[in-house]
């Protein structure tokens, strides 16, 4: 396990985890169609290990994220003995709901930024 997970309060962790989950799935579904499983292991394979979410947390996000036309699913397979895969692509809508928190994620960090570099000037 990364030194940095074993460090992190899981309280934050989570409060974090919860903030940016719907911004990280419409990031990784912009750069290409995904399925679930397929999600799961993207968030997963970061180099801290934060991001990884279990199924039971993803799949609500997609479909509240497919109720609110942000993305479309569709099954793609089924041949022989595979199992058909819902795929999950962006739509339109979720192209620009994902520019608008991508803004938002900026400020957050340029406020961050700026209340650092008040660190010792307020003595």
């Amino acid at each position: 396990m990364n030194a940095l997970k074993e460090q992190t309060d899981p309280r934050f962790e989570r409060q974090i985890k919860k903030g940016i989950m719907e911004m990280l799935v419409l990031e990784l579904l912009s750069e290409q169609p995904n399925y679930g499983y397929q999600l799961l292991t993207r968030l997963s394979d970061t180099p801290s290990g934060l991001l990884k979410v279990k199924e039971g947390t993803l799949y609500p996000i997609l479909y509240r994220l497919e109720e609110d036309g942000m993305l479309e699913s569709g099954w793609q397979g089924g041949e022989g003995k595979m199992t058909p895969k819902k795929v999950y692509h962006i739509t339109l809508r979720g192209k620009a709901e994902l520019q608008r928190q991508r803004q938002i994620w900026q400020a957050f960090q340029a406020d961050i930024a700026f209340i650092q570099s008040l660190e010792g000037k307020t003595e």
